[in-house]
């Protein structure tokens, strides 16, 4: 089944549902928008994290390795259980860039972690 949508970077989009990543308690900041889309960034190791809900919402992301090779998670076991993760190898980990004066930061205090089999997820606060 195909979902059809508009985004103000992007225009109109369709997705296929499996491919929309379903956020329970949806992003801190946006906990009304549950349902995000993964979009490729030229030819780039960056994305956009998509909201399906609300075209002006999107995150720019890449995989930690990319900019932090070092960097590592711990997922809990209720992290574990919302994010229906059986397969270590179906966690993927996100982070959100931002470009802050002619420099890349990215949050590694909350990054997005998603399970690629179930395609939900959630944001992580570290301590």
């Amino acid at each position: 089944m195909k979902v059809r949508f508009r985004t103000s970077r992007f225009g109109e989009l369709e997705v296929d549902r499996s491919k929309i990543i379903y956020f329970p308690q949806g992003i801190p900041g946006f906990s009304h928008l549950r349902e995000y889309v993964l979009l490729d960034y030229k030819d780039t190791p960056v994305k956009w994290l998509q909201a399906v809900g609300d075209p002006d919402v999107a995150f720019i992301v890449v995989e930690p390795g990319v900019f932090l090779p070092e960097y590592t998670v711990e997922i809990d076991s209720k992290t574990m259980q919302i994010l229906e993760l059986e397969r270590k190898e179906d966690l993927v980990v996100l982070l959100i860039i931002r470009v802050e004066d002619d420099r890349i930061v990215a949050n590694t205090e909350a990054p997005l972690v998603f399970n690629a089999s179930s395609m939900k997820g959630i944001q992580l606060i570290l301590e």
